[in-house]
């Protein structure tokens, strides 16, 4: 079975902290070269590397990774507020 594709927002959310990609892989324990990797989308990253970047930028995993070309963020947001808000 091919692997599927998985898309991001990692370049866009580290643009808006500032962040360098050696910054952000020092902090979640890979080298900046993988951080390049799954930027442009040639690298699929494990399930516990999806992890540790969600809880980096403080988000679910969800609005980082999809198997779908990603939406505008704002748009994810008012739509994951309006599911969050369905469970109560």
């Amino acid at each position: 079975m091919k692997p599927r594709r998985i898309y991001n927002r990692i370049a866009m959310l580290r643009s808006e902290r500032g962040i360098s990609r050696k910054e952000l892989a020092d902090v979640i324990g890979v080298n900046f070269q993988t951080v390049g990797y799954l930027e442009r989308e040639e690298y699929n990253p494990s399930l516990d590397l999806a992890m540790r970047i969600s809880d980096y930028f403080e988000l679910p995993i969800t609005l980082i990774f999809d198997t779908e070309p990603m939406r505008p963020l704002s748009q994810e947001l008012l739509e994951h507020r309006s599911r969050e808000g369905q469970k109560s």
